[in-house]
């Protein structure tokens, strides 16, 4: 699967951009969110149905490039006034989205179920998960981005990452070793909020140093690679400390906004010449890395482990699918707001992705779920994936789903 020649790749990276952006237009242009057309021709391409495209390590480090760009230009466009104020709603939407579904999860598969405390657990956190790329896609196709409700899903999804990545760390711990060392946790909580409190401030100073150069050369030209070059950088020390890389990207996104001032540099200010190339230019990189992102969930997604014929796997899928979709919803109750907007909160915190994807293959290569589980998590993953951006177009935009 690896050694692949590299005129393979070429052609498979052809085809999934190809198919990528026709099948996302094509469904955008009907009315359904292009990130379901683009998760499907992973799907088919892949090992659910056709076969043709092995999930490899260079589709996959295109596919983070993608996400990386993403939360980047997320972080880059986000209104920074407006995520304080909504910053608590944010925290406690994570929070609830976090211990409510694990709670459900974990008490569903002990006591309905009767799986071990193990088993439990796992199940728990898979359930803890969201895909922030799927939402916060789906959001911007809206064109909702701006609105209050999505900065409080933007804020809560943020921290749901980290939430999970600390729930993942601490349930492979307890797998191999049956305890928790709760020190070590503490220590790696606090070194992810040092990172989120600290980047910041720190990407907006060497903001102004690019921009200082940029002055001094009489040239923009340079922006764009060193933009890159320092987003890559801070996704990379993300991932060193133990937070997902995705956190670097949005941090890094965030210093360079034109939004963000910190306080006692209140003076200086992002160029605006520079601001816009660097829209103008990470454009053309969003368009061409996103699409992969979504393939990549798609070909993730092994359907074939699944045997449809079995009465247990129906059970067992129907009922965690439930607990998966309304465990996330609940969340949408907890804040101030229409029925539109709490229901939106609710849905866009429930695309599992390739968030709960990476938790089922924890699970799998830890001996913690048998042929069955892996299956059913795999189902419900998908799910919770196809499901919520389809019912956000139909809340948002219900008079033109379907319209040719």
């Amino acid at each position: 699967m690896e050694n692949l020649e590299i005129h393979v790749l070429f052609l498979y990276i052809g085809i999934i951009l190809f198919l990528a952006r026709l099948t996302g237009d094509i469904f955008a242009k009907f009315g359904i969110p292009s990130v379901i057309g683009e998760i499907l021709v992973g799907v088919l391409l892949g090992q659910s149905v056709l076969g043709l495209i092995p999930v490899n390590k260079v589709i996959q480090i295109l596919a983070e490039l993608g996400i990386i760009f993403l939360l980047f230009h997320i972080g880059f466009e986000a209104d920074l006034k407006q995520l304080k104020k909504v910053g608590f709603w944010a925290l406690e939407v994570a929070l609830i989205g976090a211990v409510f579904p694990f709670l459900l999860g974990m008490s569903v598969s002990l006591f309905v179920f009767d799986l071990n405390l193990t088993q439990a657990l796992f199940i728990g956190g898979t359930l803890t998960a969201t895909s922030i790329g799927i939402t916060i896609r789906v959001l911007e196709d809206l064109g909702k981005l701006n609105e209050r409700f999505s900065q409080i899903v933007l804020g809560a999804a943020v921290l749901d990452d980290i939430f999970g990545v600390v729930v993942l760390s601490i349930l492979f711990e307890f797998s191999k070793t049956q305890t928790v060392e709760i020190k070590n946790t503490l220590l790696f909580m606090t070194y992810i909020a040092t990172f989120f409190l600290i980047a910041p401030v720190l990407g907006k100073f060497l903001a102004y140093i690019i921009s200082f150069i940029a002055k001094r050369l009489s040239t923009v030209d340079f922006v764009p690679p060193v933009v890159v070059a320092l987003m890559l950088f801070f996704a990379y020390a993300a991932h060193e400390i133990g937070s997902p890389e995705i956190l670097g990207a949005f941090t890094a996104g965030i210093a360079f906004s034109r939004r963000f001032t910190i306080p006692f540099a209140i003076a200086l200010n992002t160029d605006k010449e520079i601001v816009h190339k660097i829209e103008t230019s990470l454009q053309p990189l969003l368009n061409l890395f996103t699409p992969i992102f979504f393939v990549y969930v798609g070909l993730q997604l092994n359907l074939k482990v699944i045997d449809f014929s079995s009465a247990t796997f129906w059970f067992l899928s129907l009922v965690l699918s439930v607990v998966a979709i309304l465990g996330k919803l609940a969340v949408g109750l907890m804040i101030k707001g229409d029925w539109k907007e709490r229901l939106s909160v609710g849905f866009s915190m429930v695309p599992r992705g390739e968030v709960g994807l990476i938790f089922a293959e924890f699970g799998r290569i830890s001996g913690v779920y048998d042929e069955m589980l892996y299956a059913v998590m795999v189902f419900v993953v998908g799910i919770t994936t196809f499901l919520p951006p389809i019912v956000l177009k139909i809340i948002w935009r219900q008079p033109t789903l379907f319209k040719y």
